[in-house]
């Protein structure tokens, strides 16, 4: 029997003074001191040294190599797909221009890159060790190793005409066999610490979607000494260093190089192009054959998983068919002609970062059965911080992280480019970002605008004819990616009551946007005790980082410092649920200005009268906000000027924060991106990256193709070497610091770095084979040397951090 809570009570006077009743019993429990500066600073979460973070990563690969060497053309070639096409082509039951298409994309690959393929290689390869953890991952349980192998083992495990095994798996899972031959052909040999971290790191290694994840190697203090956001951003750098280096290494080892194949990976925002297009010839059922991955690493019933990520990527697919219907309903298609979305889409593949913020208070309280902070509690106050920092996000857009992406006019469908936003706001907003997105573009025909009628020829004429460039974005990964799924009227996501996303999903199911089985899509997401062991905030709005301490570091405090501020007015109470009011349309008023920015929108609209207050608070700072004569009851409001309301609001509201968690530098980082972004921004930086790729000097003066193809090469090349450069300036310095520890005694360092480069200073070694590596000539050896290094210095990363989190 469902015991929802009835449409007619959701909002009623008895709802709303229940929530105040929890909140209030909430702040009550927390027990922060108002009383001085000194007192709020010690007492209140995510301040001072409170704040706790960890991070997720989703990073691109490819596999370079010839036509008949790598795993993704030769499956293609293979599979029952092209051969059931190939013989309905021949009867003349399907049209051969399909099969010249995907002939097409198999030929005309002149860099012989083939993004997210699989690589294969002779099992006989592995260590034993490395092959005795391979055949755990294949159980069908890990607990149940009586069950035997999972349904589709065959699929990873292929037996040769001459009786050899060859393995087959994606570059996600290639990293971790190749961490565990690491362990294997020198376990005997490793000191016992060394081993222990190493063997600990193998599950932070997750392949569940396309692209490999992984997450941090310890809970990292987030404390004004170490830099706050900067000691998640060391933390992360090393984590792409260690992975980067794991690749490098299992192209040796396995003898992926000697077949010919050659793994790569990188940070990317963007499903590549030449996947995009592969999309669009093959069917949602064969797209999920090729990319979506075994789930081999992180679960106990990995199949389970697996069809689990199937699950996602055919409610994703229907999800945006169905916002076609939206769209309509929205009044934005008018007509007939719409150019239906493919059945399949590539959404999954876009890759982003997920940084996830603890408060140590907030889990103390929940750990301590008398303290009286209860589940309820956490929930009604995480709510309530998320629905005050979302009004902060458009700062982060385009500032810290960006995916410069370019559109031509035949892109601009309203089906196509407006992705998963018809479930993500509401039609008035919908209807206003999409004519404004319209008159920001270059679509205008006499001063008309115009969108593309269907036909590939007509569009690409009118586009030369009248010179319809269509569009460039700082971040198109929001709109590509469903990134905030709104509430409905009867089930807020964030009104403080447990079992709300439950709620909201079964509704978002029925409507055909989603499955309740699914995790809902949000920019934040609440991480609570009983669920994953600590209370605190995931932000998912981050897409790609031109610098891990600069851009992630800089974000992650400012992030930190918004979770404080969005507590200190809670407790303080400025802010309660009743000044968001939990209605779809104001929910999405404040984030139609976040998709704003990702579009770089230069205005937006908000009611006279709307119900937010602290929305109407930011307004009442924000410069040059006049009434819309377009749009009667409405403000017009500059997207820039709002940010630089949120800036302002932050110096004044947060002073204290800001200087106790010496967070000034970030602030004044934050100004200049927003007064300088072509110089100072992340979205900036890139964009002058991939222009100085194709020689241009504004995105337009190129075409959309060229422009998001030298992206591309832009992140797995130049940028690429730019974060590694990074990362071994962070290990560099971690090298220096054990040594001179070593000089002062310390036994284990001298062990731990005799093992790994015997006969060397370890920072010597560092900068010997710092040119080799970033030039991607270094062997198997010194590779193997290096990633012992990363270890080690991670081993000691985890213990002082655990000392920290332990013992104060």
């Amino acid at each position: 029997m469902r015991t929802d809570t009835p449409l007619a009570l959701q909002n009623s006077p008895v709802a709303t003074d229940a929530i105040a009743t929890v909140l209030a019993e909430a702040i009550d429990r927390l027990g922060v001191d108002a009383t001085s500066p000194d007192r709020l600073l010690a007492t209140l979460p995510f301040a001072d040294e409170d704040c706790t973070g960890g991070s997720e990563i989703e990073l691109q690969v490819a596999v370079r190599g010839r036509r008949d060497q790598v795993d993704l053309p030769l499956t293609i070639e293979a599979s029952r797909y092209v051969d059931n096409l190939l013989k309905r082509a021949r009867s003349g039951e399907h049209p051969e221009q399909l099969i010249h298409r995907l002939e097409a994309y198999l030929n005309d690959n002149r860099d012989g890159l083939w993004e997210n393929s699989a690589v294969r290689f002779p099992l006989a390869r592995l260590h034993p060790y490395t092959r005795d953890i391979f055949e755990k991952d294949l159980l069908a349980d890990k607990n149940r190793p009586d069950l035997g192998r999972r349904g589709d083992s065959d699929r990873y495990l292929r037996k040769q005409q001459d009786g050899s095994t060859t393995a087959r798996v994606p570059v996600s899972y290639l990293i971790k066999l190749a961490l565990a031959e690491v362990i294997g052909r020198q376990r005997e040999r490793m000191p016992l610490g060394l081993r222990q971290t190493a063997q600990g790191l193998l599950d932070h290694f997750l392949n569940d979607n396309t692209s490999p994840e992984s997450y941090s190697f310890h809970v990292v203090p987030l404390r004004p000494e170490a830099g706050n956001g900067k000691a998640l951003a060391r933390e992360t750098a090393k984590r792409y260093l260690l992975t980067a280096l794991l690749v490098r290494y299992a192209n040796h080892r396995f003898g992926l190089q000697e077949s010919g194949q050659e793994a790569l990976i990188h940070f990317a925002p963007q499903p590549p192009q030449r996947q995009r297009l592969l999309n669009d010839l093959v069917p949602d059922t064969f797209y999920r054959e090729l990319f979506m991955s075994p789930c081999l690493s992180g679960w106990d019933r990995g199949e389970e998983k697996h069809h689990y990520m199937h699950l996602c990527h055919q409610v994703l697919s229907r999800s945006q068919l169905n916002a076609v219907a939206k769209l309509r309903e929205a009044g934005i298609i008018t007509s007939n002609l719409v150019v239906l979305p493919n059945l399949s889409n590539t959404s999954l593949a876009n890759n982003g970062v997920h940084v996830s913020l603890g408060s140590r208070r907030l889990g103390r309280l929940r750990r301590q059965a008398g303290a009286g902070f209860a589940a309820p509690h956490e929930k009604c106050l995480g709510d309530l911080a998320i629905k005050i920092i979302e009004h902060f996000l458009p700062l982060f857009v385009g500032t810290f992280s960006a995916a410069p992406y370019r559109l031509d006019f035949a892109d601009f469908h309203p089906e196509r480019v407006l992705g998963f936003l018809p479930h993500e706001l509401d039609y008035t907003h919908l209807r206003m970002l999409w004519r404004r997105w319209r008159k920001k573009a270059t679509l205008s025909v006499f001063g008309r605008s115009l969108t593309p009628f269907g036909p590939h020829w007509l569009d690409r004429r009118l586009s030369g004819l009248f010179g319809l460039k269509g569009d460039f974005l700082p971040d198109f990964r929001l709109l590509d990616y469903p990134v905030c799924f709104m509430s409905t009227a009867s089930s807020p996501a964030l009104d403080g009551r447990q079992g709300n996303h439950q709620r909201l999903l079964r509704d978002l199911n029925d409507m055909g946007i989603t499955d309740s089985q699914m995790s809902l899509y949000l920019f934040l997401k609440p991480r609570e005790f009983d669920t994953v062991g600590f209370s605190g905030v995931e932000a998912r709005h981050y897409s790609l980082f031109h610098s891990f301490g600069s851009d992630l570091g800089n974000a992650v405090s400012l992030q930190q410092l918004l979770s404080a501020l969005a507590y200190k007015y809670i407790v303080t109470g400025q802010v309660t649920h009743a000044d968001i009011p939990d209605d779809p349309q104001i929910e999405s008023e404040r984030r139609q200005i976040f998709f704003g920015a990702a579009i770089d929108l230069p205005t937006v609209f908000i009611r006279q009268a709307s119900g937010n207050r602290l929305l109407q608070r930011i307004l009442r700072r924000t410069a040059n906000v006049r009434a819309s004569r377009r749009y009667p009851g409405y403000l017009r409001v500059g997207n820039l000027e709002y940010r630089r309301a949120l800036l302002a609001i932050l110096l004044e509201d947060a002073a204290e924060l800001i200087e106790a968690m010496r967070l000034g530098f970030t602030l004044e980082n934050l100004k200049l991106r927003l007064d300088f972004p072509a110089e100072c921004s992340t979205a900036g930086k890139l964009t002058r990256m991939i222009l100085d790729a194709t020689g241009a000097r504004q995105p337009l003066d190129v075409g959309a193709v060229e422009f998001n193809q030298a992206a591309e090469k832009v992140y797995r090349d130049e940028l690429s070497t730019t974060h590694l450069a990074e990362a071994l300036t962070y290990l560099e310095r971690d090298l220096q610091r054990l040594e001179q520890s070593a000089c002062q005694g310390d036994s284990s360092i001298h062990a731990a770095f005799h093992f790994s480069v015997p006969g060397q200073a370890a920072s010597s070694f560092l900068k010997t084979v710092k040119g080799d590596l970033l030039a991607g000539r270094l062997g198997e050896d010194a590779l193997l040397k290096l990633i012992n290094l990363t270890l080690f210095t991670t081993h000691r990363d985890q213990l002082r951090a655990n000392r920290f989190l332990y013992e104060s």
